[in-house]
């Protein structure tokens, strides 16, 4: 191109161009014909409104090797794509199999920990049966043991009963202490050994529980797992759970899983053997106390006589302390008496000699002196006071003396009292309730 060309800025492109477009450059416009052509003036400094010829060869060009990259592009997709599609395929059959022989083997695993479960649960069964039995039988024994021991009891409260001069362990109540003692030891012992029996029942039946609701458990995955080995791809009822793989927290593992049921199972197996050994106990204990509740009965019975007769000769003795007691009493009263009178004649003269002081502090001025009268007066008012403190305490006392034998006489008649109805208790109610003691048999828990 020649010198006198006119070169002309390329203006930016409008907003709508075409969808190939080529890089911005500069390029050359149409030959000017002169130095002083009016179209170069006009056109100088602006952009052309057309592409060149070359723009327009390399738009297409552009849009050819565009169209074949994205051809070329699709094919080797499509090519991927089925290959995927024929490995996803296959991989997914494979998995789906193995996923099914998985089930299977889960099923078999559930089926065997089932049969375990169920036997283990019959065993528990007959056991708490039989435990039952024993229970009923320690029901009797502690039944039959209300008897012995009410007699026992109430002969002893009887007793009890007494005020302390009675109070005294003498032979029966060494042997009714004996013979309650042995009743509430027994029925301490029974009532423990049902506690035991009750406890070992619970458990039994907590196992079984325990041992069925795995059972149920293991019957309720069972059918579901086994609904998952039935479906395939042409099941109906299946859908896309899309968070169905995600693991849950509480999820247990294989070996979990495994030796929970196991230990279910021991710990059952552990109760049922405990139970067995209980009942055997139990059998050892009824024979035991039934025999030495009779024994203790017998050791009671000749208590009685004996002590009967030192009751009758302690009455008589308290009866003469008595009388006794209250002629004391009547000496006392009459001291008690005599003491108040002697306290009334000692306030005649205080009130005197307290009077003379009050009226010489009266005295004015210098009069007011301390004097050998003075002195007296308040000697006097002195040797008063402490006889009037001799003689009160001394009325003290005999009043405490008095009351003491008052107690003593109040305790006395009371002891004679509960003496005698000690006697009457002895002698009447408690050998003839005595007559009435259960026979071994019926200890025992047989009837």
């Amino acid at each position: 191109m020649a010198q006198s060309d006119v070169l002309l800025t390329k203006q930016p492109a409008p907003q709508t161009v075409p969808a190939c477009e080529l890089p911005p450059k500069l390029y050359d416009v149409a030959r000017n014909t002169g130095a002083h052509t009016s179209a170069g003036l006009a056109t100088a400094g602006f952009r052309a409104a057309k592409y060149l010829v070359d723009e327009w060869f390399q738009n297409s060009y552009a849009s050819y090797h565009q169209a074949f990259a994205d051809r070329d592009q699709s094919e080797r997709q499509r090519h991927e794509s089925r290959q995927l599609a024929a490995e996803t395929g296959a991989l997914a059959q494979r998995t789906q199999e193995d996923s099914t022989r998985k089930v299977g083997e889960r099923l078999q695993d559930m089926h065997c920990w089932k049969s375990e479960l169920q036997r283990e649960v019959g065993e528990l069964v007959a056991e708490t049966d039989l435990m039952l039995a024993q229970k009923q039988r320690l029901e009797r024994a502690l039944d039959a043991t209300g008897v012995p021991f009410s007699i026992a009891t109430d002969n002893l409260q009887c007793r009890e009963r007494r005020q302390h001069p009675d109070l005294v362990r003498d032979y029966v109540e060494v042997e009714l202490l004996k013979e309650a003692e042995l009743i509430r030891n027994i029925q301490e012992l029974l009532k423990r050994t049902i506690m035991q029996a009750v406890n070992q029942i619970r458990m039994n039946r907590e196992h079984k529980e325990l041992c069925e609701m795995n059972w149920c458990d293991k019957v309720e995955a069972y059918n579901i797992d086994e609904t998952c080995a039935r479906y395939n791809n042409q099941s109906t009822e299946v859908q896309f759970h899309p968070h169905s793989t995600k693991f849950e927290e509480s999820a247990s593992t294989p070996e979990t899983w495994a030796r929970f049921t196991q230990e279910n199972l021991q710990r059952a197996e552990r109760e049922r053997l405990a139970s067995f050994n209980l009942r055997g106990l139990i059998d050892g204990i009824l024979r035991d106390t039934s025999e030495d509740l009779r024994l203790q009965c017998d050791s009671v019975n000749l208590a009685f006589g004996r002590r009967l007769e030192e009751l009758e000769d302690a009455r008589h003795k308290l009866e003469h302390h008595l009388n006794k007691t209250l002629r004391e009493i009547a000496d006392q009263e009459h001291n008690i008496a005599e003491l108040k009178q002697a306290i009334r004649d000692k306030e005649v003269p205080l009130k005197v000699a307290q009077t003379r002081l009050y009226q010489r502090s009266q005295r004015p001025n210098v009069e007011l002196c301390r004097d050998t009268a003075q002195f007296r007066l308040v000697s006097e008012v002195e040797e008063l006071n402490r006889s009037l403190s001799a003689l009160k305490e001394k009325l003290l006392e005999a009043e405490q003396s008095l009351r003491n034998l008052e107690d003593t006489r109040m305790s006395l008649e009371k002891d004679v009292a509960v003496k005698t109805n000690s006697i009457f208790i002895d002698s009447q109610k408690c050998m003839t309730r005595r007559a009435h003691y259960p026979t071994v048999l019926r200890l025992a828990g047989y009837q």
